[in-house]
């Protein structure tokens, strides 16, 4: 199911204040233009930025190899959640994802592992799938109970790759799948790439395909595991899946939702109005960011709770 939430009301300060954030950290973190080694500084601290639930325990670890973070609510469940940051496969880490995967822990009451896969254009392509697979192999090895996978942006696009990975590997898949704006596309061929190239403060055209180009370096961009979106989806498990409709990577979210329900797959879609890409990790200061947290909770319990 595709689903358009939200209305497209005024402006609140509040979400002019979070749009702001969003077009800061695009300019200072995302764009090419600043030195690698600065944005990926710029983007760890700016998780110090927003308050993060103070009844969640985290911790370094390592597993498989990767450092990682540990995030243990004080009243938990049996169940673990595998999170995989974004960064367009170049930037980001456990720590500039920290305040999210806080909040998904606290709400959904169960552990998370938040893990440091290999950056481009130190490691290109395949080396964050393997990574990622490896990951999501310790997750299923180690859980007391439901598994779930979640990544946003090129996070959302890796976690799809692992599961390709997984099931072609002919091991046991997660219950669930959180998948926030995910860039399952990287030849950029859905429409909004284009149309939405003003709308969306966060993200542009032109960066992304950058960021593509140092990922896959000569690897051709329909590769299933680096675009998920050309993936045979047959028997992956059911997915939720939350985007602006203001963003450029609008479409990579509505096909890939599209090409679900194709294959079977379980799938609820949710095009937020007047939102940009990656808007839920701007909770708490955005309403609308709360909101989707709250509303991912309710997908997610059935499966949480099952026997």
């Amino acid at each position: 199911m595709i689903e358009t939430v939200g209305k497209q009301s005024a402006l609140s300060l509040r979400r002019l204040l979070a749009r702001h954030m969003a077009r800061t950290a695009g300019k200072t973190v995302m764009s090419p233009e600043n030195p690698r080694q600065i944005a990926r500084k710029r983007m760890d601290a700016g998780a110090d930025r927003l308050p993060t639930p103070a009844d969640v325990r985290v911790e370094k670890t390592e597993i498989s190899g990767l450092s990682a973070l540990t995030f243990t609510p004080d009243e938990h469940r049996p169940g673990l959640l595998l999170f995989l940051h974004g960064g367009g496969y170049c930037l980001g880490s456990a720590k500039s994802h920290k305040p999210l995967v806080t909040r998904l822990a606290k709400g959904m009451r169960i552990k998370a592992v938040s893990v440091d896969y290999r950056l481009a254009p130190e490691h290109v392509f395949p080396c964050a799938v393997d990574d990622g697979a490896a990951a999501l192999n310790w997750a299923m090895a180690h859980s007391d109970g439901p598994v779930l996978i979640a990544g946003d942006s090129a996070g959302g696009g890796l976690a799809l790759a692992s599961l390709l990975r997984q099931r072609e590997q002919g091991r046991s898949l997660p219950q669930g799948v959180y998948l926030i704006s995910p860039w399952t596309d990287l030849t950029a061929s859905g429409d909004s790439a284009r149309t939405r190239a003003n709308a969306d403060p966060m993200l542009k055209p032109d960066w992304l395909a950058a960021g593509a180009q140092l990922y896959l370096e000569d690897t051709p961009a329909s590769t299933p595991e680096a675009s998920p979106l050309f993936a045979d989806l047959t028997g992956l498990p059911p997915m939720f899946i939350q985007t602006g409709d203001d963003e450029i990577l609008r479409d990579d979210s509505i096909r890939f939702a599209e090409k679900l329900e194709q294959a079977g797959v379980p799938v609820h879609c949710e095009i937020w109005k007047a939102l940009w890409h990656d808007f839920p990790l701007f909770a708490p200061l955005l309403p609308e960011a709360d909101l989707a947290l709250e509303r991912l909770k309710t997908w997610a319990e059935p499966i949480l709770s099952a026997d």
